[in-house]
Parts: structure tokens; C-alpha cells; sequence
């Protein structure tokens, strides 16, 4: 994995447990374009996995998960994650399986950051 994939994934490890108090087990990333795409794995707490077993806890979980990191990277990305790959974040598309436990995010930037990294 190349150095900055593992900084980028140790980004969203870190963003993530601050927020809901456990990062993801794994995540894989991988650069296209001008977009991030990863694909996290283990991110529920003990507390979520209970809450979600029941259908409108399924659904409270997802909502409550998809909103809290929409709205986060609305405010601003995490700190150095723009200066890791040399663009800047204009969206993110976030969604969970809570029953399966995993979650991808979807990270578009201004301009091509996947050519940067494979010159680099």
C-alpha cells in the first residue's frame, strides 16, 4: 500500500473514532481520477450492533451514521487530508450497511489526484 493511501486511510481511522468513539477495523482505498473511494470495514460499536437489531434501529443507526459524517465534511475536510493528495474536497458521498457492518465513502476532489500519486 503506498504511503499516502496509509496516511489517507489513518485520516478517516482517526476522524471516524473521535466521532463515534471506534474507527473502522480495516479500511481499502483506492484513488480514480479525482476521486477517493473507500471501502470501510468493522465500524460499529457494541452499543450500534444492539440498537440495530431491531429494524427501526437498523434504520436510526444508518441515518444517524450517513448524517454525522455528511455533515462533518460539510464543515470542513479533515485536517491535512487536501495537502496529502494536492486538491481540494468538493463532495462526499457516505452510506452504511449497518447489518453488514460496512460503510463506503466516496471522496470527489477539483481535479485529478490519482495521476498525482502514481507520478509521485
Amino acid at each position: 500500500m503506498s504511503k499516502v493511501i496509509h496516511e489517507f486511510n489513518d485520516m478517516i481511522r482517526k476522524l471516524r473514532k473521535e466521532l463515534f468513539g471506534k474507527g473502522p477495523e480495516r479500511i481499502h482505498t483506492v484513488f480514480v481520477d479525482n476521486m477517493a473511494v473507500s471501502t470501510l470495514y468493522g465500524n460499529l460499536t457494541p452499543t450500534e450492533i444492539f440498537i440495530s437489531s431491531t429494524e427501526e434501529g437498523k434504520d436510526m443507526v444508518h441515518s444517524a451514521r450517513t448524517k454525522m459524517i455528511q455533515d462533518l465534511y460539510s464543515v470542513a475536510p479533515p485536517e491535512g487530508m487536501e495537502e496529502l493528495v494536492g486538491a481540494t474536497l468538493v463532495h462526499l458521498f457516505s452510506d452504511i450497511k449497518v447489518k453488514e457492518n460496512i460503510a463506503i465513502s466516496v471522496f470527489v476532489f477539483d481535479q485529478d489526484i490519482a495521476g498525482k500519486i502514481k507520478s509521485n
